[in-house]
């Protein structure tokens, strides 16, 4: 493992080689991008002074600061900022310090409830420099957001500190609070007598989730202390209480517990039973943010429980099993996205049938199922005949590490890029086996959604050489996919450089469009001021083919609010969020193409990983998407997507029309580099042809 991950770091100094000088311009705008973030103070400021503007009932700072936190209780992240956001725009107008102390609070746990970890420390340092008539509203909360933000972070000392300084500062009704989560950072920092010290100290919280939480901490601790035994029968007793409308909730956690207590004795098949019970209790489960863990301090993630049990389930050699709870936590984090703010769409996220899996793949088309677990990566081959499983020996943050390293050496134009996607594509490729021209149909988990398999070097050829590639969310989504038509009209509706602001501009996306057009028989283009959001929700209907060459935008506090950046209309900017696509019926809709910056990235959570465009045109009921992983380039992408949409012309399905667009630009000697060709994924159906084409 160790060898593995030295190896693809690969040396400082061949990544320092100079590269392509294209694609070391477009790294350059993509940090001048990043650093023109919209949720600094600056932006925020200005964003509040806007939706000001347009409330027709307009509250005091303190009500949106209120308003603020109660959205982020529910989960409204996105919307809880821009409370926040009035606030500070009223702060400001007003001079008033005490507001915007409070407001920059309110920013700083919604950003730690949303996992901005960054963000979230420095709005509650801000809030600290600021005067305050009563300290304890602002030091007790924001000391403990930055004892929060260094516990996920694994410095738990350092969070022990902060939440002695928070507990310092509190006040007698949000004592407890802190005094839970320090209790928690200090057994994950070994401090097990003060911990004891603390947990016996603190008074039974009156409510019931906050007492159910206390509990779990309880047991927690007796697991670390070594009585795993004791640990065990009090999961165990927490498994039968009744919590109110939560019980399957906590009941869900016990047996978690209990798995992990029968783990640490040695009793694989009965912690293995017992995460069969935790899995069970999570069908009944209500999606839905839970606020009071984030103030306890435990900071759970049901996910953790579906890689427990797929990590035991492997080491059985239950592989069946261990692939069908993999497939279920990426239904589950759909629904934890979502959690009923936006409709699910017209795919199905119940789990699969393995075996119809198989009976609907061809002899030559190859599912690779991976599921990033703490310590290693765990991958599935589906095919027609049968699931191979492999465990290969790299842990989850490594992995994370790793692909991080990789894209940003193709980003950059490095010539280290070569290098890094042999050793790469070696590591997670090269032990599965596949012979030259099966078709892959990836399922990616984890940091893996943000990596360009396609880019990946096997025995000194890049994957899309030897391989037509394409990408889905799940199996499942696979399948339903594969039992769909893959035929489709050769109709085009396109839009092109929205007129938004002059820095938006996109002339070359006005020629794309146009170019586009021509190989379509049946075409309608919207350019300029007539690519806005009015017309897309009229065109794309009942619309095969929707092609759009604007910007996009991934939401990383909220990916339902991921966006497209459709034209102004009535003086306003009206842009297209990814809420929106999901309650859009786009049935008719065989193949979505967002030639855009960054359209395939989103936040990338645990389980079914990245919302965003992708999910959200699936499940509105597109059949397909392409979307880029970075910024492109104009004389790339021109080549790519005219070959692309040329080939679908000829009859070729989607997946080959990719490999072939791909290769294309690959062989061009000046766009050689993965920079330039890698970028675009082809997300879903496959098999997908234009104007009766064979598939």
């Amino acid at each position: 493992m160790l060898t593995v991950a030295a190896a693809l770091a690969g040396p400082a100094a061949a990544l320092a080689q100079a590269g392509a000088p294209d694609a070391e311009a477009a790294a350059a705008r993509m940090e001048k991008a990043r650093l023109e973030d919209v949720d600094t103070v600056f932006a925020l400021t200005n964003d509040g002074a806007i939706l000001y503007s347009q409330d027709d009932l307009k509250l005091s700072g303190y009500q949106y600061c209120s308003q603020a936190i109660a959205l982020a209780e529910g989960g409204n992240f996105r919307q809880s900022v821009r409370a926040a956001s009035k606030a500070l725009h009223l702060a400001n107008t007003t001079r008033d310090p005490e507001l915007l102390a409070y407001a920059n609070r309110d920013l700083a746990i919604t950003y730690s409830y949303s996992g901005q970890l960054e963000k979230a420390e420095q709005f509650a340092r801000d809030a600290l420099r600021l005067p305050v008539k009563n300290p304890t509203q602002v030091v007790g909360p924001a000391n403990k957001v930055v004892g929060d933000v260094q516990t996920r972070r694994g410095d738990y000392a350092a969070a022990v500190l902060s939440y002695d300084t928070a507990l310092a500062g509190s006040s007698e009704r949000y004592k407890p609070l802190v005094q839970a989560s320090l209790a928690n950072a200090l057994v994950d920092a070994g401090q097990l007598k003060r911990a004891r010290e603390v947990i016996d100290s603190i008074t039974r919280p009156k409510d019931a989730s906050l007492a159910a939480q206390l509990d779990r901490t309880q047991a927690k601790l007796l697991l670390a202390e070594g009585n795993a035994e004791m640990a065990r029968e009090l999961y165990r007793e927490q498994a039968t209480q009744k919590t109110g409308i939560d019980a399957s909730y906590y009941r869900m956690w016990a047996w978690d517990g209990v798995s992990r207590a029968e783990q640490s004795l040695g009793n694989k098949q009965a912690a293995a039973d017992a995460a069969g019970k935790a899995l069970a209790a999570i069908d009944t489960v209500r999606a839905r943010f839970r606020s009071e863990e984030f103030k306890m301090g435990l900071f759970s993630d049901v996910q953790s429980i579906f890689d427990r049990a797929i990590g035991l389930y492997s080491e059985l050699g239950d592989d069946g099993r261990a692939l069908e709870v993999s497939e279920r936590s990426r239904s589950r984090a759909l629904l934890d996205a979502v959690r009923g703010r936006a409709s699910t769409g017209t795919l199905s996220a119940d789990a699969p049938d393995l075996t119809a899996m198989q009976r609907a793949l061809r002899p030559d088309e190859r599912v690779v199922e991976f599921h990033a677990l703490p310590d290693r990566l765990q991958v599935w081959v589906i095919s027609a005949s049968g699931v191979r499983s492999h465990a290969v020996p790299i842990k989850r943050d490594e992995l994370g590490e790793l692909v991080e390293g990789f894209r940003n050496s193709v980003v950059r134009g490095r010539r280290g890029a070569v290098t890094n996607a042999e050793r790469l594509g070696a590591a997670i490729i090269g032990p599965l086996g596949l012979a030259d021209g099966q078709r892959l149909v990836v399922v990616p988990h984890g940091p893996l959604h943000y990596l360009p398999f396609q880019a990946l070097r096997v025995n000194g050829r890049y994957l899309i050489e030897t391989h037509p590639v394409s990408v889905v969310p799940s199996m499942g989504i696979a399948l339903q996919l594969a039992q769909r038509g893959s035929q489709t009209p050769a109709d085009l509706v396109a839009f092109g450089n929205p007129k938004i602001a002059e820095k938006y501009e996109l002339p070359g996306a006005e020629v794309e469009v146009k170019q586009l057009a021509t190989l379509f028989p049946r075409n309608e283009v919207f350019l300029g001021a007539a690519a806005n959001k009015t017309q897309f929700r009229k065109a794309v209907a009942d619309a095969p083919v929707v092609h759009v060459a604007a910007h996009a935008e991934a939401d990383q506090v909220d990916p339902l609010y991921s966006r497209i950046l459709l034209a102004n209309e009535g003086g306003r900017q009206n842009f297209l969020e990814a809420h929106e696509i999901l309650d859009m019926k786009m049935g008719n809709t065989s193949l979505v193409t967002l030639s855009a910056c960054e359209s395939g990235l989103g936040r990338i959570a645990r389980g079914d990983e990245v919302l965003g465009f992708p999910r959200s045109f699936l499940m509105a009921g597109a059949n397909a998407m392409i979307a880029s992983l970075w910024p492109v380039s104009d004389d790339a992408t021109e080549l790519l997507m005219s070959t692309f949409y040329g080939e679908l012309a000829k009859g070729r399905d989607a997946q080959r029309a990719m490999q072939a667009a791909q290769t294309a630009v690959l062989r061009n000697p000046k766009l050689a580099h993965p920079f330039y060709w890698a970028p675009f994924n082809l997300i879903g159906n496959w098999r997908m042809t234009v104007g009766g084409g064979a598939a």
